[in-house]
């Protein structure tokens, strides 16, 4: 690679880092602020955590939408213009969520944020693959993911600086001053070879049409599952785990925060890995595993006080620390024709399971306990993401230059 063309990956790498670093800032304030927000709208008592899990739900399923939206775009428009569409939607649905006044209005605020946030790290992850080399494309994924992941620890900083609208606005504004970093950013090479072709890019039905990319799609899924768990239960509703466990004083904020310092050195980690041992299976099997054991720790060994606790939640996320690595391996499962749609889709049908998994975690709560009931939920998505990881396609130093013939 010539000199210019690394200056140029570099950037590209940079960019699609700090895209990703302003997608999780906003992704994660919604649970870092839940609490305070929910009282200065003037929800009380048990409406705390079922309005909150409400709204949590409202922006994962604007995500779910949003991830198929912004996934056919890339593959029919260009990787950089879903970099650009989807960074000015969140930036200002950022921006009016600090202006709401009622939770109706916050409710439909986060749809629309989730959609704008569901396009960043696909076509960011997408762009970076087609870019690098071969050999070297996990690390600038890997770089990506981890920048990306300590936008949760400067929005735990900022929310616990300043008032939850603040928070909001600053989101806002920073999405705002990135759109001014991506002038000059270029397209794939890859894309641009098939931009003019009659082939079927972009074609989202075409992942249910065959039976063995449908299959590699869901086991791209899948694998993912325990990771949102995590986030989107144990650390998100952290506060309430902590009072079942007889530990006071636990803060979601904190939890966020110190859960994301850990997956950022779990991206760290597991991407280096995956480059080291040149396998995505093998670190994302270990990973689950890792995974596996610290859930049943944080449920079940975790009320030695605040300091335990909260240590929990760093490892909980070095273990949680595959998503560098899952969001390249979906990338590398499919053609260029359908690259962007997978790698958009998968990270947000991932984020999207938080809804079922919240709803069978709230409906069980009730006959068997908060701590029984995120057990049981645990266990549902560990078995799908052995089973798929078992039986995932190794990728690394696969050729990305191809199309899927549909």
């Amino acid at each position: 690679m010539q000199e210019s063309g690394s200056k140029n990956v570099s950037i590209i790498v940079i960019v699609a880092a700090l895209g990703y670093f302003v997608d999780i800032y906003d992704l994660i304030l919604f649970s870092i602020v839940r609490i305070s927000s929910l009282k200065s709208l003037g929800v009380t008592g048990d409406s705390l955590l079922s309005d909150g899990v409400m709204l949590l739900n409202m922006q994962m399923a604007g995500m779910l939408l949003g991830g198929i939206i912004w996934g056919i775009l890339g593959d029919k428009r260009g990787r950089i213009s879903v970099l650009f569409g989807s960074i000015i939607m969140y930036s200002i649905a950022n921006i009016l969520n600090g202006m709401v006044t009622d939770v109706t209005q916050y409710a439909v605020l986060r749809v629309i944020a989730g959609i704008g946030l569901a396009g960043e790290l696909g076509a960011g992850i997408t762009l970076v693959s087609e870019v690098m080399s071969k050999e070297s494309r996990g690390y600038g994924t890997t770089i990506v993911a981890s920048i990306g992941i300590l936008g949760a620890v400067v929005a735990a900083l900022v929310a616990d600086m300043f008032e939850w609208r603040t928070a909001y606005y600053v989101g806002g504004g920073l999405g705002m001053l990135l759109l001014f970093l991506r002038i000059g950013v270029y397209e794939s090479g890859m894309f641009k070879n098939i931009r003019k072709e009659e082939i079927g890019k972009g074609q989202f039905q075409h992942l249910f049409t065959s039976w063995s990319r449908f299959t590699k799609y869901m086991k791209c899924i899948f694998i993912g599952a325990p990771l949102w768990f995590v986030v989107g239960v144990l650390i998100t509703f952290s506060d309430a785990f902590g009072k079942a466990l007889g530990v006071e004083g636990i803060v979601p904020a904190k939890s966020v925060m110190f859960c994301y310092i850990g997956l950022a050195m779990g991206d760290l980690l597991s991407g280096y890995l995956s480059q080291y041992f040149k396998s995505r299976k093998k670190i994302i099997i270990s990973f689950i595993i890792s995974t596996h054991l610290l859930i049943i720790v944080y449920l079940f060994l975790n009320h030695f006080g605040t300091f335990y606790f909260y240590s929990v939640c760093v490892v909980l996320g070095i273990s949680c620390g595959y998503w560098a690595v899952f969001v390249t391996n979906a990338s590398e499962q499919f053609g260029t024709n359908l690259r962007a749609t997978v790698t958009t889709t998968v990270p947000n049908f991932i984020r999207g399971t938080v809804v079922p998994l919240t709803l069978l975690f709230q409906y069980l709560k009730s006959p068997v306990g908060i701590i029984y009931s995120a057990a049981i939920v645990a266990g549902i998505s560990l078995i799908l993401a052995y089973i798929s990881a078992v039986r995932l396609e190794e990728t690394y130093g696969k050729d990305l230059d191809y199309i899927e013939m549909i």
